[in-house]
């Protein structure tokens, strides 16, 4: 998740760079490459200038928040009581009834959503997403500039070898702002993410940030359908999730058009847009091959800066 607002002293070794790997995607795009992605061709090219300007201009090497391993969730799921006899025992409380639900924040998008101002600045706008819903900022492009602009303070080698903010630096961006409690999380498989993330908005009343295309965008997710209540049930199934995307209304070269804000995602989609992290700027020995989210611990009107 690069973010251009960093030193500018190597400005014009990147326009140069930026020159000849334009040159090559228009030359992918003529062949259908980049559209079908064909061995991944379009991604590889999109990184490549991004690869050689940190080579004069690499973010600092500064440690970040450690990822918290999620390798099972377990709710307090309700078990069948003993019935008991006589006076020793009361009356059996009933096993609550297995059920689809579909949970979805509160939130309105003309007031929270925010569409990235650049191509780079997901994570920037996906942050301001969640900070409107905390109502701090507003949705403006003028916000998410200020946002933007902090990049050295939040970047790390550690947490994005190309620079700019990966999903610690979100954590860290929405503390400073005052809403505290995000951690980033990884997962062995899709299911175990979708669910702990869905236990976590509905106990937090908070949004939960995905890690989508395979560790290159920013996903707000709002709210979830499930088979049954994942609080209550641990092996409650999630079909599908409430998105709001920062690149809408783009079109994406590789993934295709986004859509709008509070759309329902289908298991489909999510297997299609939610993916393992894999970068081709290098190793992330936490990351490679997990599913990440940052997740809420706090709930929303627990935030000593959350508004009413």
């Amino acid at each position: 998740m690069p973010n251009p607002n960093r030193s500018s002293h190597s400005s014009r070794h990147v326009l140069i760079v930026a020159l000849v790997v334009s040159a090559m995607l228009w030359g992918a795009t003529a062949t259908g490459a980049v559209w079908s992605n064909t061995f991944r061709a379009g991604e590889r090219l999109e990184h490549l200038a991004d690869r050689i300007r940190l080579v004069v201009d690499p973010p600092p090497d500064r440690e970040i928040a450690a990822i918290v391993e999620v390798t099972e969730v377990l709710p307090p799921e309700v078990v069948e009581p003993a019935t008991g006899t006589g006076d020793i025992a009361g009356p059996a409380t009933p096993r609550p009834k297995r059920k689809p639900v579909n949970v979805k924040l509160r939130v309105n998008p003309g007031r929270v959503f925010a569409s990235q101002h650049t191509k780079d600045w997901c994570s920037p706008a996906g942050t301001q997403i969640v900070l409107a819903i905390h109502d701090i900022v507003d949705n403006s492009v003028a916000s998410q500039r200020k946002l933007a602009d902090k990049t050295r303070k939040y970047e790390s080698w550690k947490d994005s070898h190309n620079g700019g903010w990966g999903p610690a630096a979100i954590a860290e961006a929405l503390a400073d702002a005052g809403v505290a409690g995000y951690e980033v999380r990884s997962y062995g498989n899709r299911g175990l993410a979708l669910r702990d993330s869905a236990i976590a908005l509905s106990k937090t009343k908070a949004p939960v940030i995905l890690i989508a295309w395979r560790g290159a965008h920013t996903w707000v997710m709002t709210g979830y359908r499930a088979d049954a209540d994942p609080t209550i049930f641990r092996n409650a199934k999630i079909t599908g999730t409430y998105i709001y995307d920062p690149w809408y209304p783009r079109v994406s070269s590789i993934w295709g058009p986004s859509d709008r804000p509070g759309t329902f995602q289908d298991t489909a989609e999510m297997e299609r847009n939610y993916l393992r992290w894999d970068r081709p700027e290098g190793d992330y020995k936490e990351r490679d091959g997990k599913f990440i989210a940052v997740v809420p611990t706090i709930p929303l009107k627990d935030q000593p800066a959350a508004g009413s």
